[in-house]
């Protein structure tokens, strides 16, 4: 298989200080690869430099001159003064000028003239003949529709596409670039955090692209689950080198405890085997019956190839979660709960109830409110109506993503010190040393720390104010997958309640007893992780799709009325209704889809029919043919337009 790319003997230095060193890395076409390691390691630099964005000190960076390599940087934005649908349609630029070249030569064929000269008209059909196969090879036909579906997949409806880019928020923006790269089909695509921003069905959307996807994959990604579902390589970045393992980020983890425990075996052992031959040289050497052994012995130990000690685990977060005091049974209770920013309602008449020691995963859109409820159950945001109560001896501790607890003007160590005054310096340092602040690095301020530094911060704060319920809100935003591991590990063993909001996949599994999904006026809940919903959810649907889950009501007899439903009931139509009628429109989105496609094959080989040289020879033919496209381009023109209303309407009725 085909290298894209060879990375060989890379050094990176900023000043003096190491940041790469002999970095070798390899891809073939269509591998998968990961580049995972701690903050700081050096992932995003290597990728820089692999993309032509970063000078590197000595190596070679190895690639075919054919291939295109296209990058996306942690967090960038498109910016353009564009329209979403025109930004998109400059990938293909070189498509439409080549559109634009064969409709000339279908004009010039079309001219009754144009068949007096056969030479000419020979060259002319040859040539157009050659564009088009070409055309068709560089997606020419398929181009609009495809950009249609990663819009959609990024969650860009037509109704977007006239939006101008310039007024679109961060997140959109990164989607969109997202989607831009996606386009240009490089033939490696490198990808920094390309999941932040998505919620958790566009995650799964991208998943599913890249894996179908033509080219190689080179990706820096904290999320544990995208990695396992994407790629096939990992590169661990540690101590500036760079180590190969073959599967998924899951068989990584298996293999370098593996190989760790191997390699401490063979030092141990060579180590042993060392200790023998000395010990065996000092009382040999000196006896004149054994002294050649024992010289024998002492140039065999020069001549062995001494194993270096391996490295130990590079210095991880020490986290635990304590309890001042236990809870009662009764944890938290929300009854017709509102919720919302400046009275304009996000969530409306939320019911739930949490007992002791449970660890419940909030799951829903982007936008639909999950924040905010907990904002509102903190108390940060005013509740708009409903109730809200806390149970007996219940303490409530709060990890704000934003982490907007934090002051920007005051050092680390008085970030900590400052709420436990009665505290001594060493204890407070120790706190930190825990959470890897050591030496100077409390004394930084807190605006000049990085994601990743800030988290770990917040953290060392929710873990000193020892509450039995804790309200976590994407707790494993900037932290590294090795940070992520030691909370995760933290939380197992916290002996009070969790509600928590993440896009962390493989963190819900871990850590949910409860997965609760969040519409807008609805919260269904599913006792267990997040591979328990995704397993119901589908179970669900299917049933509803056989029919399974239709009420099976007694019909009212004629002298006796049907009783009223209750609110609940009511509900329950309403929702059941909604979800119909969603299931109707994607039948129908799909039908229409499969429609387009047919009617879009069919014009192509009219429009192929009509440019043999029998058919241009024959006029009334000709006519008939090109009648034919213009009857199957009606069709298609309705085609499109019943499936943008289908696509639509199921717009609407997942915004309500």
């Amino acid at each position: 298989m085909m290298i894209v790319l060879q990375v060989l003997q890379l050094d990176k230095f900023f000043g003096a200080e190491p940041i790469l060193q002999n970095i070798k890395l390899e891809i073939k076409a269509r591998e998968r690869v990961a580049l995972v390691g701690r903050n700081g390691t050096g992932k995003s630099t290597l990728l820089k430099i692999i993309a032509g964005k970063l000078s590197y000190d000595r190596g070679q960076i190895i690639t075919p001159k054919e291939s295109t390599i296209g990058y996306l940087a942690q967090d960038t934005g498109l910016e353009s003064t564009r329209t979403i649908w025109e930004e998109m349609m400059t990938v293909f630029s070189s498509l439409h000028a080549m559109e634009k070249k064969l409709r000339m030569l279908e004009s010039k064929m079309s001219d009754p003239n144009a068949a007096e000269d056969p030479a000419a008209y020979s060259k002319l059909l040859e040539e157009y003949d050659r564009k088009q196969e070409t055309f068709k090879q560089q997606g020419g036909y398929v181009y609009e529709a495809e950009t249609r579906s990663v819009l959609h997949g990024l969650r860009f409806t037509k109704e977007h596409y006239d939006t101008p880019i310039s007024s679109l928020s961060g997140g959109q923006k990164t989607r969109l670039a997202l989607g831009k790269l996606l386009l240009t089909k490089p033939d490696l695509c490198i990808l920094d955090e390309p999941t932040n921003h998505l919620d958790i069905e566009t995650l799964s959307w991208l998943e599913g692209y890249l894996q179908h996807y033509f080219g190689a994959i080179l990706v820096v990604s904290h999320d544990r689950y995208f990695l396992d579902a994407i790629v096939g390589t990992v590169y661990e970045l540690s101590r500036s080198q760079c180590t190969r393992y073959h599967g998924n980020y899951s068989n990584f983890l298996t293999q370098k405890a593996e190989r760790a425990e191997q390699q401490w075996k063979e030092f141990e052992k060579q180590q042993e085997e060392i200790a023998k031959t000395q010990d065996f040289i000092q009382k040999n050497l000196a006896r004149a019956s054994t002294t050649k052994r024992a010289q024998s012995r002492r140039k065999s130990l020069e001549r062995m190839d001494v194993l270096e000690k391996p490295d130990g685990d590079e210095k991880s977060a020490s986290i635990s979660f304590t309890i001042a005091k236990q809870s009662g049974n009764e944890v938290l209770s929300i009854q017709d709960v509102t919720t919302g920013y400046n009275g304009t309602a996000l969530l409306e008449e939320m019911n739930l109830r949490i007992t002791r020691g449970q660890r419940i995963a909030l799951l829903g859109p982007n936008g639909i409110g999950k924040s905010t409820l907990l904002k509102t159950i903190v108390g940060d945001l005013p509740l708009l109506s409903g109730s809200i109560r806390l149970g007996s001896n219940v303490s409530l501790s709060y990890y704000d993503q934003e982490q907007t607890g934090l002051h920007d003007g005051k050092s680390v160590l008085n970030e900590l010190w400052d709420d436990y005054p009665t505290f001594d310096e060493k204890d407070i340092r120790t706190v930190l040393g825990r959470f890897l602040f050591t030496g100077d690095d409390v004394l930084k301020e807190v605006h000049m720390l990085s994601g990743g530094e800030k988290a770990r911060l917040s953290l060392a704060k929710l873990m000193m104010q020892q509450a039995n319920f804790l309200v976590l809100d994407e707790p494993t935003n900037h932290l590294d997958l090795d940070s992520k591991e030691v909370l995760e590990d933290a939380l197992q063993r916290y002996p009070g309640t969790i509600l928590f909001v993440s896009h962390d996949r493989y963190f819900m599994n871990r850590m949910a007893t409860t997965t609760v999904e969040l519409e807008r006026k609805e919260m269904s809940l599913y006792l267990g992780n997040y591979d328990y919903y995704v397993e119901k959810k589908a179970e669900l649907l299917a049933m509803e799709e056989e029919g399974m889950r239709e009420r099976k009501e007694p019909l009212a007899t004629p002298h006796q009325e049907s009783p009223p439903l209750d609110n609940s009931k009511q509900s329950y139509e309403q929702q059941k209704e909604s979800k119909r009628q969603k299931r109707q429109l994607e039948r129908q989105s799909q039908q229409w889809q499969e429609e387009i496609d047919t009617l879009e094959e069919a014009i192509q080989s009219l429009e192929q029919a009509m440019l043999t040289t029998e058919v241009l020879a024959n006029h009334q033919q000709l006519v008939a043919l090109q009648q034919e496209v213009d009857e199957k381009q009606q069709a298609l023109n309705h085609a499109l337009s019943e499936w943008e209303k289908c696509e639509e309407e199921l717009l609407v009725i997942e915004e309500t």
